[in-house]
């Protein structure tokens, strides 16, 4: 029996997700994970689905995310790094270990600036995004996929589009530049 350094490439791996695939009725399977668990339901889903690479049969382990969520995330990252010149003791929430301690004042006035920060960028649309297929082949299990779509929400009719579509050769991305503000809640 051979041993396969990447997993995805092993033939009982991809057919015990095929049978999962033909169990689920669908042409990939979710898969759970914890760090996708703090964003809005629909926004980014992990999967996998059998395929081929190069004539070879692989599991593709793919991000299928929204082009909003990735906006978002761009700001955040881009309006972050701003902040710390400013507040270089700051650390966002989702980053901090048990032992930070900021100043309540001081949380206050980096957070107000990363607010303020982010509301700029997306005026001045400072930022833009496209639909994109990113292709990992160093990945350790098969082959990651990165899937950045513009839509409203990730859905099984989407992701089967898009399998059905990347499967085929098919697969039309659009090349148009967005940008988009935060929806205020009130």
């Amino acid at each position: 029996m051979a041993k396969y350094k990447n997993e995805g490439y092993d033939p009982e791996e991809i057919n015990a997700l095929k049978d999962e695939c033909r169990q689920e009725g669908k042409s990939f399977v979710v898969v759970e994970d914890d760090d996708l668990d703090t964003l809005e339901e629909g926004e980014c889903v992990h999967i996998q689905f059998p395929g081929q690479y190069q004539g070879q049969e692989v599991i593709f382990d793919t991000l299928v995310y929204t082009l909003r969520l990735h906006h978002s995330s761009l700001v955040y990252e881009m309006a972050l790094e701003q902040v710390r010149k400013t507040y270089p003791e700051y650390v966002p929430p989702e980053e901090r270990q048990l032992s930070y301690k900021i100043t309540p004042e001081l949380e206050e006035e980096a957070e107000t600036a990363l607010t303020e920060i982010i509301e700029e960028i997306e005026e001045t649309e400072t930022i833009k995004v496209q639909e994109h297929v990113e292709v990992d082949l160093e990945s350790d299990y098969g082959i990651a996929l990165d899937v950045c779509l513009n839509v409203e929400e990730i859905t099984d009719e989407v992701i089967e589009n898009f399998i059905r579509n990347f499967k085929a050769n098919t697969l039309s991305l659009d090349t148009t530049l967005y940008s988009f503000t935060s929806e205020e809640e009130n």
